[in-house]
């Protein structure tokens, strides 16, 4: 048997998709197949004479684990490779498996099943155990089991109308993105802007046959021209542009508006929440999180608020003195790198030839291996859905394969903005049947100019360690039941701890010589460009960190303060929460929350103070290691087998305590951003 037939038969064992050979034209067909025969295997399943573990938990955790297997690769591709049948045949199955995943969550006698196993068997199952049918009994009540017939159906409505809207909201953005560039004539409006961004806009320019240079609004074109750009209208045609997308504002005669859907979003979240039960969405949507209540995470969010606004108008104060003038929304990050180049002698753009691509992730994966014990391997000969991807494998230490992943990291048209990882295959041991985790890694970076790598800013190097901290999270898990393997079943508030956690190791100086080379000589970053570099790190600290409590505010007031019928609150809002805590003043054009895909499409919804709370564990987390030696294997390991290994099989808090052996405390999130007093 040569190599090549090996490898084959090696990937039919571990099942990746074959991207390759999925038709838009038949996803529709093969879904509904699958969930017709899902459904006469449930029928059979809720026949036999007392539920057990084996008999009715083991094949459910089977299906969702097929399902997930044929649906994954579909959404992902939608959000990374879109085209137009793609999209219609992502809309037909929508409502497919919204259907499905309510008719189970609302079926009772699935429900008595659950309720008899847990009474049954509860005494001989494993924590891990206990916790899934813990989970799942709320889960049904959440879905309203117990409602009766009238109210379930409506329900059920409810959710289909809610995934329809959200993936519409997505699809808008994402429309109004693509329609939106900036073509330029004159080399004058281009002084500032970093040579490999021009280059890619000749290019653009090029291949359209246009003179000069044209933009694409993607993340990488627009976070240069607001940081670099000197032309004032340039940066200001820019931030328009960004922060109108999808608005009534972007030019396009409302084409791609999303103002009226984001308010029949939160109508009917609201909706879905009284029928269960709550007063409101954000109180429906904490009962699977750590925090308890919406006061408890609005007392929160305001702590951090008063910790932080005073220190952050200082900066913005700083900001306008050292610029000589008022400034406006679309100056900000042009001063505030200037005043940081000035001040630390070091520019994010000057740093770019000492991370490139390669060198970055291998070194990230370095980091990964001295932790946790593993090795990071490429592997090629896999079908990939697009030329820029790469695949590899986490290899444990016998060389046994513990999971592996997609890396696909350039921002492209047809892509989805922004930087995740999702779940392309879960964890399972069910029955004799393996299957191991695979992980989709995405980001949007420059993509290689000419023969040279893709180079990074910092910022984007912290992005990566960020999506990889999820990764590791997903396929370094020890739990066999794909419903809380990785981050399956983890408290939302609490599945960015491996993420931010991650993103520690990025700015520390034992660290940054193992991921940086530059990209002509191959030295590491000089260790005077290191320390400015880590001094930059509470740079500004204040006025980020309102920045994101702005967010923050804002998603949990307008779904805990929703009122059905009253004319719609979004706006004011938004104006309101921006009183209360940001410095930066943004123009009337801007329509922020038009484009705000974390809470309206994504699954941030009355969620997004994760990122702070989480922020909070990471930072304590972190501390420990600082206080043991960042790759000191006892608090490594123990990390990995409090917190990574065991995805939703416990409770967030019970697993940091296991770790820190205490709660969490604030004190260590306030010294790493320089707001301790």
């Amino acid at each position: 048997m040569t190599a090549a037939h090996v490898t084959a038969a090696h990937d039919h064992r571990q099942d990746l998709p074959v991207f390759s050979s999925i038709k838009p034209a038949e996803v529709e067909g093969k879904l509904r197949a699958l969930l017709d025969s899902h459904r006469a295997e449930l029928e059979r399943l809720l026949t036999t004479e007392t539920p057990t573990w084996d008999s009715v938990i083991v094949p459910l955790e089977e299906m969702h684990h097929r399902l997930s297997r044929t649906w994954s690769p579909v959404g992902h591709m939608n959000g990374v490779v879109n085209t137009d049948e793609l999209r219609a045949a992502y809309n037909a199955c929508l409502p497919l498996l919204t259907a499905w995943n309510t008719d189970l969550a609302q079926d009772e006698r699935l429900y008595r099943a659950y309720e008899t196993v847990l009474k049954n068997e509860g005494a001989r199952l494993t924590p891990g155990q206990r916790k899934l049918l813990e989970n799942g009994l709320r889960d049904f009540r959440l879905a309203g089991v117990a409602l009766p017939a009238d109210k379930k159906q409506r329900y059920k409505e409810l959710v289909e109308q809610l995934a329809t809207l959200q993936s519409k909201f997505d699809e808008n953005v994402l429309d109004a993105t693509n329609a939106w560039s900036r073509h330029v004539t004159d080399q004058k409006e281009l002084e500032g802007l970093p040579a490999p961004i021009v280059e890619r806009a000749r290019a653009a320019a090029e291949a359209k046959q246009l003179s000069g240079w044209l933009f694409p609004l993607d993340a990488p074109n627009y976070q240069a021209v607001m940081m670099h750009a000197a032309h004032e209208p340039l940066r200001r045609d820019f931030y328009h542009g960004w922060t109108t997308r999808a608005s009534d504002q972007d030019g396009n005669e409302g084409k791609w508006d999303n103002t009226a859907l984001m308010d029949r979003i939160l109508g009917v979240r609201h909706e879905i929440a009284n029928i269960v039960g709550f007063p409101n969405y954000a109180e429906y949507s904490l009962a699977t999180k750590m925090a308890s209540s919406v006061p408890e995470v609005r007392s929160f969010l305001e702590q951090l608020a008063d910790k932080s606004r005073p220190v952050a108008q200082q900066e913005f104060d700083e900001l306008t003195r050292f610029a000589g003038h008022e400034l406006q929304a679309w100056d900000v990050a042009y001063y505030s790198e200037k005043l940081k180049r000035e001040r630390f002698d070091l520019s994010e753009e000057a740093l770019r030839p000492y991370f490139p691509l390669p060198r970055v992730l291998s070194g990230m994966f370095s980091v990964a291996e001295q932790l946790y014990g593993v090795t990071i391997a490429e592997r090629t000969g896999v079908d990939l859905y697009h030329p820029d991807v790469r695949f590899y494998d986490i290899l444990d230490a016998d060389g046994s394969r513990r999971g592996s992943f997609y890396v696909d990291l350039y921002a492209r048209a047809k892509k989805r903005g922004g930087a995740w990882m999702d779940e392309c295959v879960g964890r399972k041991q069910l029955a004799g049947a393996t299957s191991l985790p695979v992980a989709y890694l995405v980001c949007n970076f420059m993509p290689p100019v000419g023969s040279q790598p893709s180079l990074l800013t910092h910022y984007e190097v912290v992005t990566m360690f960020h999506e990889f901290g999820h990764g590791l999270h997903h396929m370094l898990t020890r739990v066999d039941y794909p419903s809380i393997a990785g981050i399956n079943g983890v408290a939302w508030d609490a599945v960015e701890l491996p993420s931010q956690f991650m993103e520690n190791f990025a700015w520390r100086a034992e660290v940054i010589p193992m991921i940086s080379a530059h990209v002509e000589t191959g030295e590491p970053l000089p260790e005077a460009e290191l320390n400015r570099l880590l001094g930059t790190r509470t740079f500004q600290a204040g006025m980020q960190n309102v920045r994101q409590l702005e967010f923050a505010l804002f998603d949990l007031r307008i779904h805990s303060e929703f009122v059905p019928g009253a004319p719609s609150k979004v706006s004011q809002t938004l104006n309101e929460v921006r009183e209360q805590v940001a410095v930066v003043k943004p123009p009337a054009f801007n329509r922020f929350a038009h484009s705000f895909q974390h809470i309206f499409s994504g699954g941030y919804a009355a969620g997004y103070y994760s990122y702070k709370w989480a922020e909070v564990l990471a930072a304590d987390a972190f501390s420990a290691f600082e206080e043991g030696g960042i790759f000191n294997r006892s608090v490594s390991s123990k990390f990995l087998s409090s917190i990574l290994e065991q995805g939703g099989s416990r409770d967030a808090m019970e697993a940091f305590v296991e770790f820190r052996g205490r709660k969490p405390t604030i004190e260590p999130l306030l010294k790493q951003l320089g707001l301790a007093a």
